[in-house]
């Protein structure tokens, strides 16, 4: 089972660096894959924004997503689950994802790459 937490941190290379390589190749698509899904209003992906509180791919390949948004009345609260999920179901390998919208911890910018925190000139 793979089981990491804070993208946007050096915590995830870490933490996937004891996986196999089949394993270890798919928890780097999928990531990649939730590289390619942009809050509408930010134009960041939502990985680097710190949105992706945790990722969960267990030993049959399919992937538990918990994640956040930036405010919880966020005008994408009811489609950017779905966005997310479409994203990871579509690397192959994935059987199945679920996606968990989740408000602890809240999101703060903290929660950012340096990547998104220069994009945004912050």
């Amino acid at each position: 089972m793979i089981d990491l937490v804070n993208f946007a941190t050096d915590e995830t290379a870490a933490a996937s660096a004891d996986l196999g390589p089949p394993q270890h190749r798919l928890a780097e698509s999928v990531v990649e894959a939730l590289r390619e899904v942009y809050d509408p209003e930010i134009p960041v992906n939502i990985y680097d924004l710190g949105l992706i509180y945790r990722l969960n791919i267990n030993s049959a390949n399919v992937v538990e997503v918990d994640m956040t948004l930036t405010a919880p009345n966020c005008p994408v609260a009811e489609t950017m689950p779905e966005m997310v999920r479409e994203a990871v179901f579509g690397v192959d390998g994935v059987v199945d994802c679920q996606v968990n919208l989740v408000w602890d911890p809240p999101w703060d910018p903290s929660m950012m790459s340096e990547d998104a925190r220069l994009a945004l000139d912050m």
